[in-house]
């Protein structure tokens, strides 16, 4: 396991703010003798520098996958599967799949398929709560679609929550990409919709607690 990148500053920040409130609260034991207060503030201290360094975690995993499968790209719990128009690049109707990460997932974000990126696009938004039906088309968002070397194009898209308030992406359109890259990092809770082509066979449940690199959402036909 490593630490994302993304988190080094966050983490420099929480360990300094771990440290002064420790030493104030040793100033406090000191003072008034409060041994049990001392005790419950030290746990809570150490408690949240621990969540922290939990959230940007990045455990190490190797993706195994055929060349038509469609990778998970995240951590969570699939919270939609269903047939909808996608308005923003396809303009069609596809199937979506939405996989929502709670703040105790891992946050790193990785390439569903193998390709080509056709289309990058960021859109200022709002914070609604992640599993909100608008989160998709009204929140802070990052939109991907990436054309497969069979001609199929996969969108997915990077939706920030209530708690999330910032995406991070490293892609950039005519960029070549493989199944299990990393793509980008979401932080403090969020979610990831994926719309695939009408047809394409579905390996996953609604309810299902996936794995990002390990869980196959599918495969393109």
């Amino acid at each position: 396991m490593t630490i994302h990148r993304e988190g080094y500053l966050i983490i420099l920040i929480g360990f300094i703010i771990s440290c002064l409130l420790q030493f104030g609260n040793y100033l406090l034991y000191s003072t008034l003798g409060w041994y049990w207060l001392y005790v419950l503030l030290t746990l809570g201290i150490f408690t949240f520098f621990f969540l922290i360094l939990q959230f940007f975690r990045v455990p190490n995993r190797k993706a195994v996958f055929s060349a038509t499968d469609i990778l998970c790209p995240a951590d969570g719990k699939v919270v939609v599967i269903e047939e909808v128009e996608e308005t923003e690049y396809f303009k069609d109707r596809r199937i979506q799949v939405s996989i929502f990460m709670s703040p105790l997932n891992v946050h790193a974000n990785y390439n569903p398929i193998s390709g080509i990126v056709q289309y990058v696009k960021y859109h200022k938004g709002l914070f609604l709560v992640a599993w909100h039906p608008k989160s998709s088309t009204d929140n802070e968002r990052s939109t991907f679609v990436i054309k497969h070397t069979n001609g199929q194009e996969v969108l997915f898209r990077q939706i920030a929550g209530a708690v999330a308030r910032r995406i991070c992406y490293y892609v950039k359109e005519n960029q070549e990409v493989k199944t299990g890259e990393e793509f980008g990092f979401i932080k403090f809770g969020s979610r990831i919709d994926l719309f695939l082509p009408i047809g394409t066979k579905i390996d996953v449940n609604i309810g299902d607690v996936v794995k990002a690199k390990l869980t196959k959402i599918g495969e393109l036909v």
